[in-house]
């Protein structure tokens, strides 16, 4: 079944928020790692601290205003002891403590945050991994990563937020209220309480109708990166057709997208500031009123009268940064949801249960009655029968979309075949682990894609361990190390994007050399001399049938001048196997190899006659 694929303009489902936090609880409190938990609980009683402390200090600028305007005589002995200098010192001395405490709580937590970042970010990168061919052929790289690079950064954001601001806001709110209502009365706790609440509910309201603009704005970048992306990956294709401007059109559609979300991000953003302010203010001037009528009547000193606007001071600051706080929550909530959709996107081949390792003594591979089709609607193999003896080589010859390749792909295990089975040494690969298998299969594809790095890591990428020389053994052995020695850096030449950098013959002849290096004793040839000239091809097609001796060798090939030493040759045509046998008997049968055969050799033959004719 073909597996669905991430839609990002589809809202998030209701209560996939609760899904997030339950998949992000485990990263902030995990199993076995006590030192998580303790730097967890160390940053939690910092945090009280912290709040303790800033709620305290509005109390000693109380006190330093009454000592200085003299109505300082009900305060503690203590107060009217160190003075007016020596409460405003310890004002300052309490802001720095909480001040203090918090930074301190930020570098307690950071290591816990950091590490789950980590974590997850290499937990999705390996899943993605695991994920099916199927699935990365209909993937779009560009919406992917930028998937993932929000998703994972949003891990850290919500894990600190969540902890050390709303829960402190809140905390704060409450210790606030308490002092309002035991020093001063209800009415202060009554205007405090309407404002938070009206605060809160229009904040969450409007910062609610600002997430799907955000959503909105996200999958306008999502496309525009996608297309960016694509277009860059297709730099040759783009010139080839001169679209440079067709493709900068596109993308400026795209962009346009975003433009349009951005500035409506804008706006929402200005009416929820300025409505923040209007409720802010007013809650502030109603208890400002309270406190100036109180010191005119004389139940309030002066030093009450700072104190509150101090408190009402300290709730407006966290209370201003809400918005921001629950917008951004909110959107690490969307952001990380998607990429917890890509975490639950199945892989549709995965090991069994308990599978073991491929044990390939022999390496004979048996293909029996496999039926397989992309699309079950569309089958491409319809019952082939396939030996191919330990030691044997056998070529795979038709023509295109007769299921060559798809051979090839299920001898890999990129997909499971629908019907019949497919073993190596009689373990069907279904039974053994992935791992074990793609160890003992050696594959140089029609198109070598290189990694962008030097020519060394690319053909040490056979096999990480191999020292320089046998490195160079393999090179040699494909015919490049003259052309890598003759280079201004030699092995430590970069090879560009996709190895972009290099022609198709260089980039085929690595991809040799890095197979030659792994030395499996399974070989896969899937045209892998079809992008090389015919002397070079003549010179590798000898170390390739070197190579071979005593390995089990899988070809699939278009020039039949390159398989007519196989053991055995198979025709397929519409998915079932047309003719079999080797190439002297398929040529006496005079049928579709033969007839293939004699039209490549009289092109092969037009082609030497137009290269000799005169300019």
């Amino acid at each position: 079944m073909r597996p669905t694929t991430l839609d990002l303009s589809k809202p998030m489902p209701k209560g996939s928020g609760w899904r997030v936090i339950r998949r992000v609880l485990p990263y902030l409190w995990p199993e076995g790692q006590a030192w998580v938990k303790y730097r967890v609980v160390i940053a939690l009683g910092m945090l009280l601290l912290s709040k303790v402390v800033s709620v305290v200090t509005p109390m000693f600028y109380k006190a330093a205003v009454d000592a200085l305007t003299g109505e300082g005589a009900a305060d503690p002995t203590w107060m009217l002891a160190i003075g007016a200098i020596g409460l405003t010192v310890a004002y300052g001395m309490a802001r720095l403590m909480s001040v203090g405490f918090q930074q301190l709580r930020d570098v307690v937590f950071a290591r816990v945050g950091q590490r789950a970042l980590r974590r997850l970010a290499l937990e999705t990168f390996t899943h993605i991994h695991r994920l099916s061919m199927r699935y990365h052929i209909t993937r779009k790289t560009g919406g992917l990563s930028r998937i993932i690079e929000r998703g994972v950064k949003g891990v850290e954001f919500l894990l600190r937020f969540m902890l050390f601001s709303i829960g402190p806001l809140i905390l704060e709110l409450l210790f606030i209220a308490i002092i309002f209502f035991v020093l001063f009365d209800a009415r202060y706790l009554g205007i405090v309480m309407v404002t938070i609440t009206l605060y809160v509910w229009f904040t969450f309201k409007v910062t609610e109708w600002r997430v799907k603009i955000r959503k909105q704005m996200n999958d306008q970048d999502t496309d525009a990166n996608q297309k960016a992306i694509d277009s860059l990956l297709n730099f040759e294709t783009v010139k080839y057709f001169g679209a440079e401007k067709r493709e900068a059109g596109r993308y400026d559609t795209a962009m346009e997208g975003y433009e349009k979300a951005a500035l409506k991000t804008s706006y929402s953003l200005a009416f929820l500031n300025f409505g923040q302010s209007l409720l802010i203010t007013a809650g502030l001037v109603g208890v400002m009123v309270l406190a100036a009528m109180g010191v005119q009547s004389g139940q309030l000193t002066v030093g009450d009268f700072v104190m509150v606007n101090a408190y009402m001071i300290q709730i407006t600051m966290p209370l201003n940064f809400l918005g921001t706080v629950y917008r951004e929550i909110r959107q690490s909530l969307v952001d990380m949801s998607e990429m917890f959709d890509l975490l639950e996107q199945p892989a549709e081949v995965a090991d069994k249960p308990g599978a073991r390792d491929l044990v390939c003594s022999k390496g004979e591979v048996v293909l029996k009655d496999v039926v397989f089709g992309y699309d079950t609607e569309r089958p491409i193999l319809k019952g082939v029968d396939i030996t191919v003896p330990a030691g044997g080589s056998l070529a795979i010859v038709g023509p295109s979309g007769s299921g060559k390749s798809t051979i090839g792909r299920l001898l890999f295990r990129f997909y499971d075949v629908n019907g019949g089975s497919l073993s190596i040494d009689g373990q069907d690969v279904r039974d053994v682990t992935q791992e074990s298998l793609h160890a003992q299969i050696g594959v140089v594809p029609q198109d070598t894609v290189l990694f962008n790095d030097t020519i060394y890591y690319n053909i040490a990428y056979g096999r990480p361990d191999a020292t320089r020389s046998e490195i160079e053994a393999a090179a040699k052995a494909a015919k490049i190390h003259d052309f890598i020695m003759a280079l201004p850096d030699a092995y430590d030449t970069q090879v560009g994007e996709r190895g972009l950098k290099l022609s198709g013959g260089e980039k085929q002849r690595v991809g040799i050399a890095r197979t030659l290096l792994k030395n499996p004793p399974i070989l896969l040839l899937d045209e892998a001399t079809s992008a090389l000239d015919s002397e070079t091809e003549a010179s590798i097609q000898k170390e390739l049938n070197d190579m071979g001796q005593g390995r089990t060798v899988l070809m699939i090939a278009h020039r039949l001048s390159t398989i007519v030493d196989a053991d055995e040759i198979i025709v397929l045509e519409n998915g079932v196997i047309a003719e079999r046998g080797t190439h002297d008997a398929l040529l006496e049968k005079e049928g579709r190899y033969a007839a293939m055969w004699n039209r490549q050799l009289s092109e092969h033959e037009m082609h030497q006659k137009a290269t000799k004719q005169p300019a």
